[in-house]
């Protein structure tokens, strides 16, 4: 018999229900992990017919991301939709919101965080601590202003847009290191002295319930400027654990988004927390929490834009991330070498993205390592880097 005093809400599960996911990479595949597991229906939009959310959607659409007709009429297939990458079409989104779609985060959100130039001018606007940065139309400005020395070496170049894992991010010492820049929109960041990067995921559903995940630790490739290990909890005081919390609700609270927020900053010589940039999804600083946490940042994630209640952020034990990336001088058909070596450590798990080409320092996967101690992690951290190679067959 049905009790008629229940309170109705919306069903997503086992339903006709539609997520829309737009981008269809290795973050989308992880939250169909998610859906999977709560039986939603989900949509995912990519431009490439190799995405790894190919096979684990319940129905894949191939389109451009920039197309605005693509991204309206995609729209228009789903009840709800979000993102796992921030280069899309705004224009289509804010049509798709005045129509009535609800869209996490919301249009008005990524146009903040989605240019680099706009997301530190926001800093500045909402007295969030950040290194100091100049805008540039191009290259040609940027060097009219190193002329008239209204900007010095050393800085940080970074192009306001369409920049990723390291990609448009590039350390200025001198005039030479500005040979073979492109000539596009950019900024100048003060290069800070700091002991660690840190980073810190916000989760905040549609009714404003909002939970942090622990304070981590990420250690990045010197040449590449990826992360190559996130190590879960960070290795600092808990005066700069609480500061770093705090920062993060902060520039959470300052953008209102709904979803996952995550928060890169830079731990300062005199241990202040400056913000360095922010990602409005699941980020690869929270990959540990798969396996780490009570609750994934995947799962948190649909859990906040479905406004059900938020899980559990507490660890389980220490966790920490390694990067698998392509290594450099191989490019074609990828194989995992010494794949099964570490397979046979204790607390030792791969996930594969599903891209089938490598080439250098391409995200091709990572691996968490899961112990309670954290300097026993740590160590069979190094021993998973030094024995797993991405490479190809030649």
């Amino acid at each position: 018999m049905r009790n008629n005093n229940t309170t109705t809400t919306m069903n997503y599960f086992s339903s006709d229900f539609k997520l829309g996911i737009l981008g269809g990479g290795q973050l989308g595949k992880m939250l169909l992990t998610e859906t999977r597991k709560l039986d939603i229906q989900t949509y995912v939009l990519d431009p490439s017919k190799e995405a790894p959310c190919q096979f684990g959607a319940t129905k894949f659409f191939l389109g451009s991301l920039m197309d605005y007709d693509t991204v309206y009429q995609f729209g228009k297939m789903v009840d709800l939709l979000t993102i796992e990458i921030e280069n899309v079409n705004l224009d289509a989104l804010d049509t798709l919101e005045d129509e009535g779609l609800k869209i996490y985060p919301s249009p008005k959100t990524l146009r903040l965080i989605q240019n680099k130039g706009r997301q530190k001018d926001f800093y500045v606007e909402n007295d969030i601590p950040s290194s100091k940065h100049q805008r540039f139309v191009g290259i040609n400005e940027l060097k009219k202003a190193l002329e008239k020395d209204v900007l010095e070496f050393p800085f940080v170049w970074k192009s306001a847009q369409f920049g990723y894992d390291g990609n448009g991010v590039k350390i200025v010492r001198s005039t030479i290191d500005l040979v073979g820049l492109p000539d596009v929109e950019c900024i100048a960041e003060d290069m800070i002295p700091f002991k660690n990067e840190l980073a810190v995921i916000v989760s905040r559903s549609v009714s404003g319930e909002v939970k942090t995940y622990p304070v981590v630790e990420m250690e990045f490739h010197p040449e590449a400027n990826q992360v190559e290990y996130t190590i879960c909890p960070a290795r600092i005081n808990e005066t700069v654990a609480q500061k770093a919390q705090n920062v993060a609700l902060q520039v959470s609270e300052a953008y209102n988004h709904i979803g996952l927020l995550a928060v890169e900053m830079f731990q300062t010589e005199d241990d202040d927390i400056l913000v360095n940039e922010v990602a409005p999804r699941p980020h690869n600083s929270g990959h540990y929490s798969i396996e780490a946490s009570y609750t994934s940042q995947f799962e948190q994630h649909i859990r906040s834009i479905l406004n059900l209640p938020l899980g559990s952020t507490a660890s389980k034990v220490a966790g920490i991330m390694v990067n698998l990336v392509g290594e450099e001088g191989f490019s074609g058909p990828v194989i995992y070498e010494n794949i099964e070596e570490i397979m046979k450590i204790p607390g030792v798990t791969p996930h594969i993205y599903g891209k089938r080409e490598t080439r250098p320092f391409r995200k091709m996967g990572h691996v968490t390592i899961i112990n309670e101690n954290m300097k026993e992690a740590r160590k069979i951290a190094e021993e998973v880097k030094n024995s797993i190679r991405v490479i190809s067959q030649i």
